[in-house]
């Protein structure tokens, strides 16, 4: 089973890719994920940032010149501490983002539409029950986090 989930995630990481590209100034990977996490938290600040990124300070502050000297983001001091520097998308930011966005959809669209509507339902099912079970096997007070770093079971175990 894991094999074959990693097998999908790499077709979809081409229809992810292509989707990327489809923008008429792509954007790195990188550039994308840390516009992706800036959306997805309304003025974070760089440390917050970089925790979601998995990056280092210096790298953060680095990835966030170039975002902000291609204009896709705006650095300010935050209001509730002047020490730090809270990242917000520029309307530049934002479109780019709803772009790559867009591309996507229409990409993986295309896949869908050779599924039936059985088959999509189907996998709608599946992905949201794979959703849930990752969002919460990824937070780090999660139970099982801590057994399968100690060798508890591993999904070729269950399968």
């Amino acid at each position: 089973m894991a094999t074959e989930a990693s097998a999908l995630l790499e077709l979809l990481d081409v229809l992810w890719g292509r989707g990327q590209e489809a923008v008429p100034a792509p954007v790195p990977p990188s550039q994308l994920r840390a516009l992706t996490v800036i959306d997805e938290r309304e003025h974070v600040n760089l440390r917050d940032l970089g925790e979601a990124l998995g990056s280092t300070p210096p790298s953060v502050s680095r990835l966030c010149d170039r975002l902000e000297a291609a204009g896709l983001v705006q650095r300010s001091r935050a209001t509730a501490n002047r020490r730090e520097v809270e990242v917000r998308l520029s309307r530049s930011g934002r479109s780019v983002l709803a772009s790559v966005r867009a591309a996507r959809s229409r990409e993986l669209e295309t896949v869908l539409t050779c599924l039936s509507r059985e088959q999509r339902r189907a996998l709608f099912d599946g992905l949201a029950a794979f959703r849930d079970a990752a969002a919460a096997h990824t937070r780090p007070e999660h139970p099982d986090r801590r057994e399968r770093s100690s060798g508890g079971a591993s999904v070729s175990d269950i399968a």
